[in-house]
């Protein structure tokens, strides 16, 4: 799906826009030159609007990056390469602040361009959601694998036991007994009392 401005011919596949949402505090986040690229203005501009609009803006909507957060966007984001000459700390914007930003930039290209980036916010999360069910459910069928392994091995064990011939007892001598196999019978090994016959 890609939107196309009447001011511009420029058009913003979806899949842009996924690359440019970061995972920062544990939040899905744009950073402002993506965001203003996406909204077709300066970056300069979209940050005057937001300081000029404070109380559109709390920390779940927008936050700026520490130093050391900077730091590790410029080195995983090759787009964001300039970021690292620049002496101002970048802001983040959520879900939320996309949309607030595009309300105060209030131009047609903000505003259909913030649906997208809306649009691929919900994507992002129903995937995410769709990965956790998926992984719930693995874990699920691996522990009863795990118990029906246990059951398994106690079966196979079972049936060894079965298959294993139990140990004969020791058969009597076919034939007729003689006085000398009576007393090998009497004294197994070869002893014998002292009234024994020679």
């Amino acid at each position: 799906m890609t939107v196309k401005s009447p001011q511009t011919t420029a058009i913003i596949p979806t899949e842009r826009i996924e690359r440019v949402i970061l995972m920062i505090r544990d939040q899905r986040v744009i950073v402002d030159a993506d965001l203003a690229r996406l909204y077709g203005v300066p970056t300069k501009r979209l940050n005057e609007q937001v300081k000029r609009n404070p109380d559109r803006f709390p920390d779940d909507f927008m936050f700026q990056l520490s130093l050391a957060e900077k730091a590790e966007v410029v080195a995983n984001c090759d787009h964001l390469h300039r970021l690292k000459f620049s002496p101002q700390l970048p802001f983040v914007f959520t879900e939320h602040g996309a949309i607030m930003a595009a309300n105060v930039l209030s131009s047609p290209r903000a505003v259909k361009a913030s649906l997208l980036v809306v649009r691929t916010f919900v994507k992002l999360r129903q995937f995410i959601a769709s990965h956790r069910e998926l992984g719930d459910r693995l874990s699920e069928l691996e522990r009863k694998l795990q118990t029906h392994d246990r059951q398994i091995l106690s079966i196979f064990d079972a049936i060894r036991q079965l298959m294993t011939p139990p140990e004969a007892p020791a058969k009597p001598p076919v034939g007729f007994a003689t006085e000398e196999r009576k007393a090998q019978a009497r004294f197994p090994g070869g002893r014998r009392t002292a009234g024994a016959r020679n």
